[in-house]
């Protein structure tokens, strides 16, 4: 015997139930401000008695929006993307918006305007642009976001005027982790870095020029070695800095990744962490803390930084909407240390 489906209630049965017009049970689920304390409780009553489900579509319609947000993002199979992409997922549905993820083929792409215009011909309310600045994959935006016609923020780049950036500080991040090896009384400190056509690499290393400078240590080509994020980029670079700078106390290893690799090569090499050399890393990866041993690093919040990147852009889209001039602004989140037995001898 086929199944038998119960009909879905209406916005006609749910006003017949509580004896209202169907436009006024528009109002409620709307959260106009004219209708009365008593009817709003008796018509949510019934909706909730009901179990009746506003149509989104039909509410797109009479509010000329889309409650959609579009995300272009790249690299989801690492844990920084897909964290930060977490974050834009929980505070979208928090806000009553849905996502349309656009992925980059590569980190570097920067032929985009086909993305930006598959976006905007789908009517999404705003643009969260979650892919970070490599290269000259930033170019295009100084001629065409401005002229967007919806709000676009970005993350993981440079500031530009007249752009919305959200970040977390890169440069204090790689200010921190250098100066609490110098607390730990280390002089000699060496640096594993990211790629630094990548703008959050760069970051981090003058971050750790800064603080060196400022105590006057050494800072030479000798003292520091590029890596790719990789752990194996991090364990041949541990090499290289080991035959370049063999008197080096203390490394700061730009993501967790290379500090991964890093100390692998140590192990293979009977070379004891802390007690010959320290590590600190950046980015405080689920596995940081079962490293071995455990690893210090920079911790940032890459959830908050998606939910703070939704509540920006939700913000902008409501400006617009009351036709008021979206104001660019620039947000840093602070990243903060993790201090575990890697830079240390006991926690």
């Amino acid at each position: 015997m086929p199944r038998q489906f119960s009909k879905r209630p209406t916005i006609i049965d749910v006003a017949r139930a509580a004896g209202v017009s169907y436009q006024t049970v528009s109002r409620v689920i709307n959260s106009k401000p004219d209708v009365s304390k008593e009817t709003r409780k008796r018509v949510e009553d019934v909706i909730q008695e009901l179990g009746y489900k506003p149509s989104v579509i039909a509410r797109s319609l009479i509010q000329r929006r889309s409650y959609t947000i579009g995300v272009v993002t790249a690299g989801l199979k690492y844990a920084g993307p897909s964290r930060t992409l977490n974050g834009i997922t929980q505070q979208a549905e928090e806000k009553g918006y849905t996502l349309l993820l656009k992925e980059l083929p590569s980190f570097d792409t920067d032929n985009v305007q086909y993305l930006v215009d598959s976006l905007l011909s789908r009517h999404v309310d705003g643009i969260i642009w979650a892919a970070p600045e490599i290269g000259e994959n930033r170019k295009w935006i100084e001629e065409n976001s401005i002229n967007l016609p919806v709000p676009i923020i970005f993350l993981s780049m440079h500031p530009i005027e007249g752009i919305s950036m959200i970040d977390v500080d890169n440069y204090l991040g790689g200010q921190i982790a250098t100066q609490h090896l110098i607390d730990c009384g280390y002089k000699k400190i060496g640096l594993i870095s990211g790629p630094l056509d990548w703008w959050v690499a760069r970051q981090r290393k003058s971050g750790w020029e800064n603080i060196l400078l400022t105590n006057r240590r050494e800072i030479a080509p000798r003292t520091w070695v590029e890596g790719n994020w990789s752990s194996s980029s991090g364990e041949k670079a541990f090499q290289q800095l080991l035959d370049q700078y063999p008197e080096v106390e203390a490394v700061f290893s730009a993501n967790d990744q290379m500090a991964l690799g890093a100390m692998s090569y140590a192990f293979l090499h009977n070379i004891r962490i802390p007690q010959d050399i320290a590590i600190v890393g950046f980015d405080d990866i689920a596995d940081a803390e079962f490293f071995c041993p455990p690893l210090t690093t920079v911790h940032q919040d890459l959830l908050n930084l998606g939910c703070t990147a939704v509540d920006e852009i939700v913000c902008a889209i409501e400006e617009m909407r009351e036709g008021k001039l979206c104001k660019s602004d620039n947000h840093l989140l602070s990243p903060q240390l993790v201090i575990r037995q890697s830079s240390i001898l006991k926690v």
